[in-house]
C-alpha cells in the first residue's frame, strides 16, 4: 500500500510541474508554479524520511525546482515572453 502511495505522490508533482511548464496562459502560471513547488518540497520531504535509493528522482526534484525558478524568473523579467514569441 505505501508503494501506490509514493508512486502516486510521485506522478502528482509531476504533472503540476508539467501544467506549470506547458500553461500558456501567463495569468495561469504563477499559482501553477507555486502548487507545483510545494508538491516538490512535500515529495523530497517523504523521500528523505524513507528507505531505499531515491537518486534519480530526487535529482529529477532538484531539476524540477530549478527550472521552475528558471520560469518564475523569466515571467517577472519578462511579463510578455508569451505574446513576443
Amino acid at each position: 500500500m505505501a508503494m501506490t502511495s509514493q508512486l502516486l505522490n510521485a506522478k502528482d508533482w509531476k504533472d503540476l510541474y508539467v501544467a506549470a511548464l506547458l500553461e500558456g496562459d501567463k495569468d495561469k502560471i504563477p499559482p501553477l508554479i507555486d502548487r507545483a513547488e510545494r508538491a516538490i518540497v512535500e515529495r523530497a520531504r517523504e523521500l528523505f524520511g524513507s528507505q531505499g535509493d531515491h537518486i534519480q528522482e530526487e535529482e529529477g526534484l532538484e531539476d524540477a525546482l530549478y527550472a521552475l525558478h528558471a520560469l518564475k524568473t523569466c515571467l517577472a523579467t519578462h511579463g510578455r515572453f508569451a505574446e513576443a514569441a
